[in-house]
């Protein structure tokens, strides 16, 4: 069986039939990134190299900081295909990025460090900035440099790895690769690095023309300089390329609705005769692309023609049945597209290399504390973060991270304790209240939650030890079958989606009830792995059932299932409360004998008969009201449970339940989903009718979110004013949730093109035809808002667009101009996107655990009270209870702490504070030295004095040692019961005192 063949494959088929016949041509204009990568195989399999531009799809004037990954891209390729003296190069470009004027050949000159080089760090900081590269604190993606005194770490355009220089004074004394995973250096050393701009390798005199330029040009972007608006001015610097004439290309037969698309603002772009005056490649050929599962099937079945077999390695071959020495040519090359001819088949043994990157996954971590947030401390409960603070002590001095509590007492915690307080996560948007210092108020709550939760987590073990003892339906998974139902998907399956159908389809073979959760965010593909379950269970004979809230998620299920399933003649059925009477009493009488195989629907199936129903897909269950959950597990009390929630499980709560529920995630995106752009702009009717029509021209709907029930219906006579044709449907709390969820439906139908709503649809909607949104007045919103609504576009395999409209951007406050610019550049969001995926962990956790908990949370946060919920469940179910250490209360009169001179920046220092403070081995503290003395350079005295106080307190705490302090030479140790050991050091400097305190520690510790 084949899959479903995407006309990007049929484009790139065109294309290679007409360069098979044509010579002399140096690229093609095709119509979308995604026909360029194939368009790009089509290539290699004619053994030319290929060269592939981004579809750089920003409009003339766009600030261009939302594009920094295609402008990357762009330097990259285009320098390298203009330096290739390759008669084969082929430049293979999308037709947004061909309609721009592009940096000509002068602008990607390079430069090289080398080994012993000598190096003036603020003049190379000055040049890096001038060329495009972004200042940080840790290097951790292309186009990014960071200088600390005399380290430089630098991940260059065109390098595969980032690098790091270390200075002797002002001479490179070493340079290596680094890890921006771990910031750890490679052993090996290199004799010198080459750096190539991210975007014009001006001088000082052309840099100076274009900011003057670009400052007395009209533009709303927030930053009007070279890195946001530069490449809109290189034809008035004489600077640009049209590539469509400097360069011999043809062009895909099909582009005419794009270019008269993009024309409609031709400004800024070259002239659209120079599109029509390249050779055009017909939409008709004698070769066509296949996409094959069987490929020694078809080499036999095709013997008569000449075969060529594109492979990357040859245990490809064997993998396939097919020998090295075969009746065909073999082509070593990673290309993925398998064509046919009249009298020729080049067949792909290789799979379409996903292009997305697993990006690194936001984690809430101390050094996104900001001052003024909330922290929940182990044992004093809620206050707010001061940030850092050095304290002179005893002689000694330390850094302490500074709480306030309610009337103004503060507490003064020691670095080496960060392990006992986490960010106050709560529900979303709420406030909470802060504790007082000394009351004993927190203790009392902290109590009566963890009574609380003895009885949920009672419950919860009795449940699955009720399911343990259930013989379960065994669902036998046929091989050939499955991999049948696969292959008519259309698309390969993410390893995260193959390994949560393994999973499923373990506890389906056990004979034990199944019980597990499946976790992925909308759009990664849950409903296709349920669907192998459901798929399973019809051919071994059985009934399946999936069950959701509502009928608006009925109805998408009913077309997805249907569209599934329906080739395998499973009979698919709906039931909820649009199905007609007749249609119902026909569902009821089908399920009930046996005819009927699958059902979707509402809470009304709960009530439904059936003859040999063996699994129950539910998703987001906890929309369900208590009755209805109440029903679903009675329902599902001997069947195999698959739940589906579209929020992620935070890895805390995962930890607590996995002993008693299965757990399957999905992390990584499908290959073909694209990101959404993000651009900031100050509301006018020219922008918000372009946005409109762009999205409408394309077949698509539009989100408008404004989140002012008084004034909506205002909004929608301005709308309607600007475009008088637009459908628009209005959508707000105070609407009644029937006549919500029917008007909904019908915007799913296509009968409106605009939805106007608040902020309702940040959660829960799903509806693939949308992928632009528009948020009035986005400087009213906070990050985590901002970021969830976002989320809502960009679902389907179309580029999303998202509009952040404010009224005006000079008069924003500081704060909104930098929650606005973080999700503009839309790269790694820092705080902002880490802030966003744990409002979706709360409701996450809110889901599984069940709303009747949230009154706890909301009072103890969110991660104290997982911690406390592990605690119960693993008392309860008789294994052995997390250990919590005690804090060593350090007393030691010495100058120890990370110094500014080595770690400049606060939130980094107090990332290294909290990593400290969760050392559990000396081996890992001294790890931990290495990490920074690699990152930072030599370490100053005051810095090695806190590690070694950090190796003090692991060993103090193994030993159970609760404090250990010094006066002038003696060092005194408090055992547990109270009995004391004093020791004399050398003398009284820090050195000594902390050395005879660490060597005691040691030999104690055996």
């Amino acid at each position: 069986m084949s899959k479903q063949l995407p006309q990007a494959a049929v484009t790139a088929a065109h294309l290679f039939s007409f360069l098979k016949s044509q010579s002399g041509f140096q690229g093609a204009v095709v119509e979308d990134d995604k026909t360029a990568r194939f368009c790009a195989d089509a290539c290699k399999l004619l053994e030319l190299e290929p060269f592939v531009l981004p579809d750089l799809k920003a409009q003339y004037g766009d600030d261009l900081r939302s594009y920094q990954d295609e402008l990357i891209e762009l330097a990259e390729t285009l320098s390298t295909f203009y330096r290739s003296k390759d008669k084969k190069r082929f430049l293979i470009i999308p037709v947004a990025t061909a309609s721009k004027y592009l940096p000509a050949p002068s602008l990607y000159e390079t430069f090289t460090l080398g080994f012993g080089d000598e190096v003036d760090t603020g003049a190379l900081k000055e040049k890096l900035i001038d060329w495009g590269y972004n200042p940080v604190d840790v290097v951790e993606q292309k186009g990014e440099f960071s200088v600390r005194g005399e380290v430089v770490d630098l991940f260059g355009v065109g390098a595969e790895q980032a690098v790091r220089l270390l200075l002797d004074g002002t001479q490179v004394e070493s340079i290596r690769f680094f890890d921006t995973a771990t910031q750890k250096t490679a052993p090996a050393e290199l004799e010198s690095v080459t750096v190539q701009p991210v975007l014009f390798s001006l001088d000082s005199a052309g840099k100076e023309k274009m900011q003057s330029l670009i400052e007395t040009g009209e533009s709303d972007a927030f930053f009007k300089d070279i890195g946001s608006l530069g490449l809109w001015q290189l034809q008035a610097l004489g600077l640009g390329v049209n590539i469509l004439e400097t360069f011999k290309l043809c062009r895909i037969e099909t582009l005419g609705e794009t270019l008269e698309d993009l024309y409609l603002h031709p400004e800024g772009l070259v002239p659209q005769a120079a599109f029509e005056a390249l050779a055009t490649v017909p939409a008709q050929t004698a070769w066509q692309a296949l996409s094959v599962t069987a490929p020694k099937t078809l080499i036999d079945f095709h013997h008569e023609k000449k075969v060529t077999v594109a492979l990357a390695h040859e245990s490809q071959l064997r993998q396939h049945g097919l020998e090295t020495s075969g009746d065909y040519r073999l082509l070593y090359t990673d290309a993925a597209l398998t064509l046919i001819g009249p009298d020729e088949l080049l067949i792909a043994l290789n799979k379409p290399a996903s292009r997305k990157k697993r990006r690194r996954q936001p984690t809430l971590l101390l050094d996104e504390l900001a001052v003024g947030d909330y922290i929940v401390h182990e044992t004093y409960g809620v206050g707010r973060f001061e940030g850092l603070e050095q304290v002179s002590l005893l002689g000694g001095k330390r850094d302490f991270v500074s709480i306030r509590y309610a009337g103004e007492d503060k507490l003064l915690l020691p670095v080496e304790n960060l392990h006992l307080i986490d960010r106050f996560v709560g529900e979303s948007g709420m406030v909470p209240s802060i504790d007082r210092l000394g009351k004993g108020s927190f203790a009392k709550l902290k109590e009566g939650v963890k009574n609380k939760l003895y009885e949920i987590a009672a419950e919860i073990i009795r449940r699955a030890a009720d399911r343990e003892v259930i013989q379960a339906p065994v669902v036998e998974c046929n091989d050939a079958l499955i991999e049948r139902f696969q292959n008519e998907a259309g698309f390969d399956y993410t390893p995260d989606q193959t390994r949560s159908i393994d999973e499923i389809f373990a506890d389906l073979k056990s004979g034990r009830v199944m019980d597990r959760l499946l976790s992925g965010d909308v759009g990664f593909g849950k409903t296709e792995v349920a669907m192998n379950a459901i798929f399973a269970a019809v051919q071994s004979g059985y009934q399946a059932a999936l069950i959701v809230p509502t009928t608006l998620l009925s109805n998408q299920h009913y077309q997805s299932l249907k569209t599934r399933l329906s080739p395998f003649n499973i009979d698919v059925r709906r039931l909820d409360r649009f199905t007609q009477p007749g249609e119902r009493k026909a569902v009821q009488a089908g399920t009930a004998d046996g005819s009927i195989s699958v059902v979707v629907g509402t809470h009304a199936l709960l009530s439904v008969q059936f003859k040999n129903l063996a699994l129950m897909v539910v998703d987001e269950e906890h929309k369900f009201g208590v009755k209805q959950k109440e029903a679903l597990k009675d329902k599902s009390a001997h069947l195999h449970l698959l739940s589906m929630s579209a929020t992620p499980i935070p890895r805390s709560l995962n930890m607590a339940l996995s002993q008693i529920k299965g757990f399957s995630q999905i992390m990584t995106p499908p290959a073909e989903r694209e990101d959404v752009r993000t651009l900031v702009k100050e509301s006018d009717e020219k922008t918000l009718k372009e946005a409109i029509l762009r999205e409408l021209r394309r077949g698509g709907q539009v989100f408008y979110v404004f989140n002012r029930i008084v004034g909506i219906e205002q909004k929608k006579k301005s709308l309607q004013a600007i475009l008088p044709k637009l459908r628009i449907l209005v959508l707000h709390s105070k609407i009644a949730a029937d006549a919500t969820e029917k008007a909904l439906l019908d915007f799913q139908q296509g009968e409106y093109d605009l939805l106007l709503s608040t902020t309702i649809i940040e959660s829960g909607i799903h509806i693939p035809n949308v992928n632009t949104i528009i948020i009035d007045g986005a400087d009213r919103f906070g990050m985590a808002d901002l970021h969830q609504l976002r989320g809502r576009v960009g679902r389907a395999r179309r580029q999303g667009y998202c509009y952040y409209m404010v009224e005006e951007k000079e008069s924003l406050t500081e704060e909104a101009k930098k929650r606005l610019i973080a999700l503009e550049n839309n790269s790694y969001l820092g705080s902002g996107s880490a802030l966003a995926f744990h409002d979706l962990e709360i409701r996450g956790g809110g889901n599984i655990l069940g709303a009747d908990q949230s009154g706890h949370i909301k009072h103890i946060g969110y991660g104290l009270y997982l911690k406390m919920l592990e605690d119960a469940l693993s008392d309860l179910g008789g294994k052995e209870q997390v250990r919590h250490e005690k804090p060593v209360d350090l007393r030691l009169a010495v100058k120890a702490y990370i110094a500014e001179e080595t770690v400049a920046e606060e939130r980094l220092r107090l990332e290294l504070y909290r990593r400290f403070a969760q050392a559990k081995t000396v081996q890992a503290v001294y790890e931990l030295e290495e990490e920074m003395a690699d990152r930072f350079g030599k370490l100053d005295g005051f810095t090695r004095a806190f590690i070694d106080l950090m190796a003090i307190k692991v060993l103090a705490t193994q030993q159970d040692i609760q404090v250990v302090q010094s006066y002038q030479q003696s060092v005194t140790f408090t055992l547990e019961g109270g009995k004391k050991e004093t020791l004399n050091a050398p003398s009284k400097d820090d050195d000594d005192v902390i050395k005879t305190a660490l060597e005691w520690l040691k030999k104690r510790a055996g």
